[in-house]
């Protein structure tokens, strides 16, 4: 029974050595991709993008690819009428 118990120390000692060293790795390792990417952004800052380009609502809505209300209109409209026909009234 001694000989268990002191395997299960061991076993303990060694799972928490484990555990220890992989935390002290991992924040080595986030503090060394930070100061790099610090130095980084030093030489190559992101670009500033002025807001000075706006676009009125209509050529907004066709640039990010929205759908326009006759179209909906249209598709809910033979979707209803689909569902009519076929007994499918939800």
């Amino acid at each position: 029974m001694d000989n268990m118990q002191q395997q299960f120390l061991e076993a303990g000692t060694l799972m928490l050595a484990g555990m220890v060293f992989v935390f002290v790795f991992l924040g080595v390792l986030i503090i060394f991709i930070n100061t790099v990417l610090a130095t980084l952004a030093v030489k190559f800052p992101d670009p500033i993008v002025s807001p000075s380009t706006r676009h009125n609502k209509k050529s907004k809505s066709k640039a990010s690819g929205d759908i326009s209300p006759a179209v909906v209109a249209a598709i809910s409209g033979a979707v209803k009428r689909y569902r009519s026909q076929h007994g499918q009234d939800k």
